[in-house]
């Protein structure tokens, strides 16, 4: 697949203002830090589609963008951002929470994951609660240009060990680097074949 147009829809609180649910979306999400913005304009091949900032926690709202007038990429909120208060941190858990839990239309969440660290407990808990709601995701490491060959096969390799001890069979994985393009082309063809699925039902 190719991104021909990307274009700004509208940014949310709350999924009820979402736009009309006539449109197969898909949202990426991870802990703040995590590369998510810099992904989303690299896949996107537009430097400031979506905000990217050295401060964690820039991204606060639900912002939808439409994807060659087919499809919706959604970027939410980053979770774990330590230097919010408990209380927007409750906000943000329930913006995003109902959203994940009643946007019917939203086909597959890219949950993404730094590379270059261990498994996080805030990761692992996530990803538990998005199987406990049957929301069915992949996982897309990122960052993957900041470590060498090696390290970062054993850091993934350590992360699906973690995993497997709970979880019966592992999600789909990327590995991804929105600074040298790496794995943007598997995310876009993955799209591309769960929207050709749909429209094949």
């Amino acid at each position: 697949m190719v991104i021909k147009t990307a274009e700004f829809i509208v940014s949310n609180t709350d999924y009820k203002n979402c736009p009309k649910v006539d449109k197969l979306e898909y949202a990426f999400i991870g802990r703040s830090n995590v590369g998510k913005s810099s992904l989303i304009n690299a896949l996107a091949n537009k430097k400031s589609l979506a905000k990217t900032s050295g401060k964690p926690g820039k991204t606060q709202l639900i912002n939808h963008f439409l994807i060659n007038k087919e499809w919706y990429l959604v970027d939410l909120p980053g979770y774990g951002f330590a230097k919010t208060s408990k209380a927007r941190r409750a906000i943000f858990h329930e913006m995003i929470s109902n959203y994940l839990r009643n946007r019917s239309n939203l086909n597959c969440l890219f949950v993404l994951i730094d590379s270059r660290h261990k498994p996080q407990s805030i990761d692992q808990d996530f990803l538990q609660w998005l199987a406990e709601c049957q929301i069915p995701f992949v996982m897309v490491f990122t960052k993957s240009d900041k470590l060498g060959k090696r390290a970062l096969e054993n850091n993934i390799e350590t992360y699906k060990s973690e995993m497997i001890k709970n979880w019966e069979y592992l999600p789909k994985i990327f590995v991804s680097s929105a600074e040298k393009k790496k794995g943007l082309q598997e995310i876009l063809d993955y799209i591309m074949s769960l929207n050709s699925n749909f429209s094949a039902k």
